[in-house]
């Protein structure tokens, strides 16, 4: 394991804020092509909640700003430029004692607030949103992610500010989750609602997910948040010097590359840039994410800490239509309960049963197995256990998404 200084700092040459077409982000834009932009200073505004702004992940130049039809976001391009500087905010209101109205105006201003992660539905919370818990991950057993440890090492202190920070945003409990490298067990929090929560440290347990479904399981009018530990510490240091972190620690691995490498890159960095020098000749698709849990793309996306490059395109050949017609005819395929299924939710959640009512549609069973505390990465591992088809993770997303629109109703 590489020690945290020993990690390079690889600042993309070209960066992106973007949303997903499922996200539904109107926006504002506070700049246009050409303008310099600091670190950190303001770029966008939401119109539906004008308190939460998005900011420049990178100093340099506005490339491109499209909004696409209803002043949804499609993308801001920016080219890196060191010498734009960065933008200070000023945060002496949130600093004095953990004022919680103060410390949820600055997240909010300052680009920080979609750093959260609300359940149900996996979405960033609205301004208004109380927590009933929060979920600190300090841990990710995700194959070849990042070990959590290393953005901690030697900023204890920030991270114990920014967990105070939190404790202020919900009057639930706040569990820090880990598996114990992170050398948390011994740490003075001093505050009893802050509470270290030692987990296994195999996967899937440390999916915030299943550890939200085990100690606090999210409802609609009891949301639950949690947050990624490197995060938590980039919130302490944000209190301290007004400055938004500039990076973030990502895993680059895969069979499409020579060798995997940690490096710490901005939000939203190019995928290629962080992997064009050792990808193998051949077709590769990078993905967003874990090759459990990735998503096919350009940019580093929202809560992602990890860069997957797979050999091959992704495509296959398109079967006799006879032969597809008969796949069709049995869909959805039969998923046989085993102890593998089991494992893919870390014998917290009843499997057989809660597969069995995704594949039902029936809302109402899986909510009550636990479907609310999820999103697509706690059912990842299912999917590639048991290759369902259609896949469980579109038919989760499919059912909270259909819970979200009758809440709305």
């Amino acid at each position: 394991m590489p020690a945290s200084a020993d990690i390079r700092v690889h600042i993309t040459d070209q960066c992106a804020l973007f949303a997903r077409p499922s996200d539904d982000f109107r926006a504002d834009i506070l700049v246009a092509a050409g303008d310099k932009v600091a670190q950190g200073a303001p770029v966008l505004r939401s119109r539906r909640h004008p308190d939460l702004t998005l900011v420049a992940p990178v100093a340099g130049e506005v490339a491109a700003a499209d909004l696409g039809p209803g002043k949804r976001l499609s993308h801001i391009l920016f080219f890196h430029d060191a010498k734009a500087g960065r933008h200070e905010h000023d945060v002496s209101a949130a600093r004095a004692e953990n004022d919680p109205v103060a410390v949820r105006a600055l997240l909010l201003s300052a680009g920080m607030w979609p750093l959260f992660r609300s359940r149900p539905f996996g979405r960033v919370p609205l301004p208004a949103e109380q927590p009933a818990a929060i979920f600190v991950m300090a841990l990710d057993t995700r194959p070849d992610a990042p070990l959590p440890q290393l953005a901690l090492a030697g900023r204890l202190d920030a991270f114990l500010r920014g967990c105070q920070a939190l404790a202020s945003l919900t009057n639930g409990p706040v569990y820090v989750c880990h598996d114990g490298a992170a050398d948390l067990d011994d740490l003075d929090v001093g505050n009893d609602r802050i509470r270290l929560t030692r987990i296994g440290p195999f996967h899937p347990h440390g999916l915030a997910g299943l550890q939200i479904a085990a100690r606090f399981p999210a409802a609609p009018g009891r949301p639950v948040w949690d947050v990624h530990a490197e995060d938590v510490v980039g919130l302490g240091s944000f209190l301290e010097t007004g400055l938004v972190p500039e990076t973030r620690l990502v895993s680059v691995s895969g069979g499409a590359l020579r060798e995997h490498r940690l490096v710490r890159c901005q939000p939203g960095a190019d995928l290629r840039a962080l992997t064009f020098d050792i990808v193998k000749p051949g077709p590769h698709r990078l993905l967003s994410g874990s090759s459990l849990d990735g998503v096919e793309g350009r940019w580093l996306g929202p809560w992602r800490r990890q860069v997957a490059a797979i050999a091959g395109t992704g495509t296959e050949r398109s079967p006799h239509w006879f032969s597809a017609a008969l796949r069709r005819s049995s869909r959805p395929l039969p998923i046989i309960p085993t102890a593998a299924l089991d494992h893919a939710f870390g014998g917290i959640l009843p499997a057989a049963l809660l597969v069995r009512a995704l594949a039902a549609n029936d809302s109402e069973t899986a909510m009550r197995l636990g479907a609310l505390s999820l999103v697509e990465e706690d059912v990842a591992l299912a999917d590639y256990i048991t290759a369902a088809a259609p896949h469980l993770t579109a038919m989760l997303r499919a059912m909270l998404d259909r819970i979200a629109a009758e809440e709305i109703a």
